[in-house]
């Protein structure tokens, strides 16, 4: 009987596994394939062994490029954190408009990485921009993000942050919709105040759905690639550049594809080991919640 049922359902995933062969698993092999190997256009690959991989490690632009990219994300991803956190609770406390919004905070999610660049290099343009303009006018700094190296890497952050905010926002909301108001009545019959509960209630239970958004967020943020290339193009100097601008550059602009295959693999490894505390983090809850 298990035979027949399993033979039974192997055709009907049979196409699913063939379009992951195909689309995930032939390419990532062929990426590992060509890291060992020189390649360009008109060039037959040719093996080097961990050449590509000791020539990027080796490449003062690659160790800025990764410094730059651990600096945006960390920062990046704890302040949406904080910001995210901080609104869940604020929607769930009842604010009035709360739809309106709820529609305003998911907005940036809707728009076009490609819009919102524009947008934003409109509002901060340096001449003409209505944030700019309106910073001078109350005698604040501005951000002198088209030369100053500091500067254009604030404004990274904050175009990050206001892009992938929603997403952040929408798993801490769920949680906080999901948690049981009696927990908090048990609290306040027991004399609890407001910090209390959010240190021993609110924080506890909303701590796998934030394990899970940081986890998500270091992964996708560590591939940020439009936000630095459409808004700086890893300038002034290369000075923004991130490890996926950099790998951008090895591919297309030198067509180096053995050095790009090593510097994306390198990439995912980075990545992991910055997602490894958050991984064994919510590995040690699903036990416990066993």
């Amino acid at each position: 009987m298990r035979k027949t049922t399993f033979m039974g359902v192997v055709p009907l995933l049979a196409p699913v596994q063939l379009l992951l062969l195909v689309v995930v698993i032939l390419p990532s092999i062929y990426v590992v394939w060509l890291s060992f190997h020189v390649s360009s256009f008109g060039q037959a690959p040719e093996f080097t062994g961990w050449s590509n991989y000791l020539r990027v490690l080796s490449d003062p632009a690659f160790r800025s490029a990764m410094w730059n990219t651990v600096v945006i994300v960390v920062v990046a991803v704890h302040l949406e954190m904080l910001v995210a956190l901080g609104m869940a609770l604020l929607f769930n406390s009842g604010i009035p408009f709360r739809r309106i919004l709820l529609v305003a905070v998911l907005a940036p999610y809707a728009v076009s990485e490609v819009v919102a660049v524009a947008m934003w290099r409109f509002l901060f343009d340096l001449d003409i921009g209505p944030i700019t303009l309106m910073m001078q006018t109350l005698g604040l700094p501005v951000l002198e993000w088209s030369y100053d190296p500091v500067h254009a890497t604030v404004m990274i952050v904050l175009l990050t942050i206001w892009m992938h905010l929603p997403f952040t926002f929408v798993i801490l909301y769920a949680a906080r919709l999901a948690m049981p108001s009696d927990l908090y009545e048990a609290a306040r019959i027991d004399g609890a105040s407001r910090m209390q509960c959010f240190w021993r209630v609110t924080l506890p239970l909303m701590g796998p759905a934030i394990l899970v958004a940081l986890l998500f967020r270091y992964i996708f943020a560590f591939r940020m690639f439009s936000e630095v290339w459409l808004l700086t193009g890893g300038g002034p100097a290369r000075s923004t550049e991130v490890v996926a601008v950099y790998l951008y550059q090895e591919a297309f602009s030198y067509n180096a594809f053995g050095t790009a295959s090593a510097t994306a693999l390198l990439m995912v490894a980075a990545s992991l080991v910055l997602a490894s505390g958050y991984i064994w983090l919510l590995r040690r809850q699903v036990k416990n919640a066993r």
